[in-house]
């Protein structure tokens, strides 16, 4: 398995899971997994259906959190915190299937996001304030759906859902961003267009983890690629890499799809 060089050396990461893991009865969903992320980058996960990313991410927000080992973000032990209090320290995600208010149009789903993603609203008031319009303002400039704040959310395409969850994801002002299969089902046009978008977030300066079965995408916007397997890492690394690892090789990629990916890193990098 190919380690990310100076992965060791890197000072005071942004993120850090050490030895955790998720167990379902019997099963380990996530089997002593550590990895370290730091400010600024963009970590892509992947790897077969099953094996383990979307509990991985649901450990890492609190929705489901870790039978064992520890999560640590900016320094502070959030293993056991409840999701809200995880979003209000910085992290936000989206997720696999469409979420959103489909009576409410695509700006109070934003304001509600920004409304109670920052902070506790133990007694929430009757408006959402000037504070939250500017926030939900500039999330939706951000993902391209400025001129779409008047739309009722359950008439969207699926690729503007998808946008509509990261411009509510955004309005939480994350640090840290989970995005959890953000292209898929799409065609390749938008793919491009929330590959554009992406690279815009990270533009801002938010460090993003992914999980993506789109290699494309995936290899495209990483820094770094972390594969997954049967809840273990199977691979860490740059995503050059992906192609040259026996082991991804055999039981993910398959020598077709590694051909394919090999070409388009040939490209990218000319």
């Amino acid at each position: 398995m190919e380690t990310a060089a100076g992965d060791d050396q890197m000072e005071e990461p942004l993120l850090t899971c050490r030895n955790v893991s998720k167990h379902f009865g019997a099963l380990a969903a996530v089997n002593n997994l550590s990895v370290k992320v730091k400010a600024g980058e963009v970590l892509g996960i992947g790897g077969p259906n099953g094996a383990g990313k979307t509990t991985l991410f649901e450990a890492i927000s609190g929705l489901n959190p870790a039978s064992s080992g520890e999560i640590i973000f900016q320094g502070r032990d959030i293993t056991r915190l409840p999701p809200d209090a995880v979003c209000h320290a910085g992290i936000a995600r989206t997720y696999q299937l469409n979420a959103g208010f489909d009576s409410m149009s695509v700006r109070d789903n934003v304001r509600v996001a920004a409304y109670f993603g920052r902070r506790n609203r133990r007694i929430p008031g009757f408006r959402f304030g000037s504070d939250s319009d500017a926030q939900v303002r500039e999330a939706l400039e951000l993902v391209g759906l400025a001129d779409k704040g008047d739309e009722l959310t359950g008439r969207l395409p699926v690729v503007d859902r998808k946008l509509l969850m990261l411009a509510g994801a955004l309005a939480s002002n994350p640090k840290l961003l989970l995005m959890d299969e953000p292209v898929g089902g799409l065609n390749p046009k938008e793919i491009d267009l929330v590959m554009e978008v992406t690279r815009r977030i990270v533009g801002r300066g938010i460090t993003i983890i992914l999980i993506e079965h789109v290699m494309r995408f995936l290899v495209q916007l990483s820094d770094r690629v972390l594969i997954m397997h049967h809840g273990e890492k199977i691979y860490e690394g740059s995503p050059q890499g992906l192609v040259h690892d026996r082991n991804v090789v055999d039981v993910y990629l398959g020598e077709g799809a590694s051909q394919r990916l090999g070409a388009l890193m040939q490209q990218v990098s000319a």
